[in-house]
């Protein structure tokens, strides 16, 4: 990382245990190194879609006039849905934290669709491809698993246990609720940074095109080995640095991005990722510009987006909500950090809802995909305990 986005920004702390305190208004980022920790809520910032989220931050923070001046939350997948982000009344500082290892699970676990109907989704999606005059390129289908648990799902601890892969971010993040039910919160362990700002300094880094992590260490380095010598996922990944890069001309001066991907680990699946750096030409503009331009990439969505938009929306069953958006931080000098929302679930009580999504492109075959998305299952099945049955179709532990 360049000096300019290694430091800190003020508004973030170095803290440790999330502990105690208000338990529906608790925001976690926590990155290698270091922690964003924000307790309670001072003012919730009026809904609204991206396109409106530089203007909507810019008169909210002219007029609070309270520390600190940040804003914490979560935009949804659809960029003119609502979007859930407050000012936090206080920055915390802590002790280490300890991790409490997950029970057994005990409870029900439904695929929403099966990894049946999944696949007919997938063969339906390549079909588009090929069908007409072949302008869908790449569209990313999710699938879910709905989770009712015995015992209530402590939000807390399951992201604390989603902390043990260090090429992770790892949030819990309040969402809103009805008037009356219980708190919702989204948590999860994002390896993908959507976009970073301090001062005139650009970063993002996306990834796509996946491989799943071997046990044995020569059966893992001949399958990134096979992933960086893949044409179905280099055509994958440069869809979404195309499509980045061309987001980001209109306000950069300058943009840097390798020609050629990278591997990036994670515990469970290797990834082709590029580091894409830039320079804003006016230093004025801001995070939410930037986030406004750039989601959802087709990293989460596909392209061109409103295709692929159109696709998701007939072939998932269950509507997105906050998976794939972005949950971070900015604060009014227009700083911030925004990294997309997967691997996660929105938990709600005794209820969670996970969400995995694989990109589709020409090339992809229908059960490669199911077994991407069981993969990326993988971590937070582990963190509620429940990892011991991979193939889920609607079965009860």
């Amino acid at each position: 990382m360049n000096d300019a986005l290694r430091a800190d920004s003020d508004t973030i702390a170095q803290v440790g245990d999330p502990g105690a305190g208000d338990a529906a208004e608790h925001f976690l980022l926590r990155l290698p190194g270091r922690t964003l920790d924000a307790r309670g809520c001072h003012a919730t910032l009026p809904s609204g879609g991206t396109a409106t989220l530089d203007a909507r931050a810019r008169a909210f923070f002219a007029r609070e006039g309270r520390t600190p001046a940040l804003l914490v939350g979560a935009v949804p997948f659809d960029p003119k849905g609502g979007d859930a982000l407050y000012q936090p009344a206080s920055l915390a500082e802590g002790v280490a934290e300890v991790v409490t290892p997950a029970l057994p699970f005990s409870g029900d676990i439904h695929a929403e669709p099966s990894a049946a109907q999944y696949a007919d989704a997938v063969r339906q999606a390549l079909a588009g491809l090929h069908d007409g005059d072949g302008e869908l390129k790449k569209v990313v289908l999710a699938r879910t698993l709905r989770v009712h648990s015995r015992a209530a799902i402590d939000p807390r601890a399951l992201v604390a246990r989603l902390g043990h892969d260090p090429d992770a971010v790892t949030y819990l993040c309040p969402l809103p609720v009805a008037a009356g039910d219980a708190p919702a919160w989204l948590v999860g362990a994002s390896p993908e940074l959507l976009v970073s700002r301090r001062g005139p300094q650009v970063l993002s880094h996306p990834l796509a095109g996946s491989a799943r992590r071997r046990p044995d260490p020569d059966e893992d380095a001949q399958a990134a080995r096979e992933l960086l010598g893949s044409a179905k996922d280099h055509d994958e990944h440069r869809y979404v640095v195309d499509a980045i890069v061309a987001a980001l001309r209109p306000y950069c001066e300058r943009i840097d991005a390798a020609a050629r991907p990278t591997l990036h680990a994670t515990t469970t699946l290797w990834h082709l990722g590029t580091r894409i750096e830039a320079r804003l030409r006016d230093p004025s503009t801001s995070v939410a510009t930037l986030l406004a331009a750039l989601h959802p990439t087709p990293a989460v969505c596909g392209t061109p987006a409103a295709l692929a938009l159109d696709t998701i929306r007939r072939l998932e069953p269950v509507q997105r909500g906050f998976y794939a958006g972005a949950v971070g931080w900015m604060d009014a000098h227009g700083d911030g950090d925004w990294y997309v929302a997967i691997r996660c679930a929105r938990v709600q009580g005794h209820q969670a809802r996970i969400h995995a999504g694989a990109g589709i492109v020409a090339g992809s075959e229908p059960a490669a995909e199911v077994a991407e998305t069981g993969v990326k299952f993988g971590a937070l099945l582990a963190a509620l305990g429940a990892d011991a049955a991979p193939r889920i179709e609607g079965w009860t532990l």
